[in-house]
């Protein structure tokens, strides 16, 4: 078990903090609080990544399109917190994405990250039609930080219906900000922004010490 990681500020150009270890819920724990996460790597030990830039969405900043809304104000969904985790999980893992061959969602990492949702450290955000699950969003929150990890649709918006929702349920705890670790197009329209890694873990320290 993983019981201290170098200083994140150190780590290499690419990001990358420590070699190793295992995805134990006190090692994922661990990691989030210093602002590093695991990104499995095909063929390759365990990785855990600080990336030299860090995208994160502040609510204050948040812009929802006139479509979008359009969209919330008439859809017929039905939205869920935590009801279907690992179902959601394992979508995220089964969605092609643009430029990536394969997955870093292993079921190494579906079931280590379901054994952080039951221990209160990760959730998701489920939306419905009819039944089926069309959309959702997953993510970890450890200190009053939340990292949005992924999220998918099958049904146009519906993975943005579940990120706003989950951005309401946020703001109710206090939250003024989410960590999305690696900006795409999707969220800087959303009103995302790149800021330095030692900016980032200036306000993950900061958050620390104001739960001191």
């Amino acid at each position: 078990m993983i019981l201290k990681f170098p200083d994140p500020r150190k780590s290499t150009p690419e990001g990358i903090v420590a070699i190793g270890g295992d995805l134990e819920p006190e090692s994922l724990k661990l990691a989030y609080s210093m602002g590093i996460f695991p990104w499995p790597i095909e063929d390759f030990p365990l990785a855990w990544f600080c990336p030299p830039e860090r995208a994160i969405l502040e609510f204050d900043q948040l812009h929802v399109p006139r479509s979008l809304k359009k969209v919330i104000q008439k859809h017929p969904f039905q939205l869920t917190f935590n009801q279907a985790f690992r179902q959601v999980i394992q979508e995220c893992a089964h969605t092609p994405r643009a430029g990536q061959d394969g997955t870093w969602i292993t079921p190494e990492m579906i079931e280590a990250y379901s054994v952080f949702n039951q221990l209160g450290y990760a959730s998701s955000v489920e939306v419905w039609k009819e039944g089926i699950l069309i959309g959702g969003i997953y993510g970890v929150e450890v200190e009053s930080i939340f990292s949005a990890e992924s999220m998918f649709h099958h049904v146009p918006n519906a993975s943005k219906i579940a990120l706003l929702y989950l951005i309401q349920h946020l703001q109710s705890k206090g939250l003024t900000w989410i960590d999305i670790q690696v900006m795409t197009p999707h969220m800087e329209k959303l009103g995302a922004r790149i800021i330095s890694r030692d900016a980032f873990l200036d306000r993950v320290r900061s958050n620390l010490k104001a739960k001191l």
